[in-house]
């Protein structure tokens, strides 16, 4: 009886990614909403440069983006690498390989839009039932049961610290 054996790797293989991609990858759920998503409304810069080498579309970045934050790729030195490696992402950005710098660039001066990028998506996702949005975080704290003035909340505390949170994104 035989060893289970991998393919040659000297021989040229046909293939397509479409069929490397589960049909409920988060990849497309990513893909389908960047492709619906108003990148222009939000502010950010498409723009072609009559010199040098030509950019990135934003949409794509983007798209890099999103998937990481999902898969904890969140350096962008991380996410140049999975550019490479991660089948979904080749999928996801059609075999484009960005670089750390540039996708570091891009995430600084898109700063504004990425806020309103990701308070767009999670809405999206809480409508297609994706989140339910009720949980914040749980990260195995003990929790006591009192209502001192600091554990409570009200409609003004909450406003005022979703306000906080907005500006201490990006």
């Amino acid at each position: 009886m035989d060893f289970i054996a991998g393919f040659n790797r000297d021989q040229l293989i046909m293939m397509d990614f479409e069929s490397c991609l589960g049909i409920d990858s988060w990849a497309r759920i990513v893909d389908m909403f960047v492709d619906i998503f108003p990148m222009d409304n939000l502010g950010f810069k498409d723009v072609l440069n009559s010199e040098g080498r030509p950019p990135y579309r934003s949409s794509d970045l983007l798209k890099l983006y999103l998937y990481g934050y999902k898969n904890k790729l969140r350096s962008s030195r991380q996410l140049e690498h999975a550019c490479k490696v991660n089948l979904e992402i080749i999928w996801l950005l059609k075999g484009l390989r960005p670089s750390a710098r540039k996708i570091a660039y891009f995430r600084k001066e898109n700063a504004k839009a990425f806020k309103m990028a990701f308070r767009h998506f999670v809405g999206l996702l809480k409508d297609w039932e994706l989140i339910d949005g009720q949980t914040i975080a749980i990260d195995s704290f003990k929790i006591r049961a009192q209502n001192a003035l600091k554990n409570n909340f009200n409609q003004n505390k909450i406003d005022r610290h979703i306000d906080y949170i907005d500006n201490k994104i990006l």
